[in-house]
């Protein structure tokens, strides 16, 4: 089943629980146009990550670097990396599959074989293409897994942790060698803190000195943070996170135009119009008349 209206907390962290009913694992098939944001927004969660485009293509950002991901290639990406995904060919669907870093292998065997990997911060991904065999068994495996939890059938339990193992030994027989940056650590955790802060403020005013503060850094720094990881500025994305926030609201059916302006932050409900129609191709009122007739019975 996709998750259509993709839910995160305060500081990005993604609020879906990624399990069956017994297993801390999650497969679904995903078609990003089918988002309510179009696309799949900004996020993190604790479990690692593993996405098989099966149609189209996807431009998946992981951090501060954007990756094309072709039909029939997929990617791993690893705990507690912000990531994203658009719709490059206008078809995209992908297989994701959510595994707790604990569920992997024995417990007896995490502290040397999973926590140095989700640890390392040279790891926020690794490409998994069809072309190399061993991304080709890591691609099938994942197929195999959603096929197991889609039937149900006996010890299918059994059958996804013996594939998991496999998925797990062929990434790090072939990935990359280990790397562990405490700076590299701090920075992301200013980044979440600041995208936090704009999560928990976004309705009020706003300056970029509130943003820079909340991650303990001067303006310019801020601004740095957000052009290398997020490839935008700071006040553009408090632009585009208020566009988002105010999707939901324009869907109500009593709403207006300028009431959800002012509820997400805009002090003009002419520089909303305006900042919305560049970043969504049409006006909130066109989208709120789109929404609400897609919604008739």
């Amino acid at each position: 089943m996709q998750i259509k209206d993709f839910k995160v907390d305060k500081s990005l962290k993604e609020l879906t629980s990624h399990r069956t009913v017994v297993l801390p694992v999650a497969s679904y098939e995903t078609k990003i146009a089918d988002n309510i944001h179009g696309k799949i927004p900004l996020h993190w969660h604790e479990e690692i990550q593993f996405i098989h485009t099966v149609k189209g293509e996807a431009m998946v950002q992981i951090n501060e670097e954007k990756l094309l991901v072709k039909e029939g290639d997929g990617i791993f990406i690893n705990s507690g990396c912000l990531h994203s995904a658009e719709d490059v060919s206008g078809d995209c669907v992908y297989i994701c599959l959510n595994v707790s870093p604990h569920f992997l292998l024995p417990q007896e065997l995490f502290s040397s074989y999973v926590y140095p990997y989700i640890s390392a911060t040279n790891l926020p991904y690794i490409i998994l293409k069809h072309s190399e065999e061993w991304g080709k068994n890591i691609l099938n495996s994942i197929i195999e897994i959603k096929k197991l939890i889609n039937e149900n059938s006996p010890f299918y339990e059994i059958n996804i942790t013996s594939l998991l193992t496999v998925i797990w030994q062929q990434l790090i027989r072939n990935g990359f060698q280990l790397e562990y940056s405490q700076a590299e650590v701090e920075k992301h955790v200013r980044m979440k803190e600041m995208l936090n802060w704009i999560h928990q403020h976004f309705a009020e005013k706003v300056s970029l000195a509130d943003i820079a503060k909340a991650g303990r850094l001067s303006n310019s720094e801020c601004c740095r943070y957000f052009k290398k990881i997020l490839k935008t500025t700071p006040i553009n994305y408090l632009i585009h996170y208020r566009i988002q926030k105010s999707l939901t609201l324009l869907q109500e059916r009593d709403s207006n135009v300028t009431e959800v302006a002012f509820k997400v932050g805009f002090n003009s409900s002419s520089y909303f119009i305006e900042k919305f129609r560049k970043s969504m191709n049409m006006t909130p009122l066109a989208y709120k008349k789109n929404r609400n007739s897609l919604q008739s019975p």
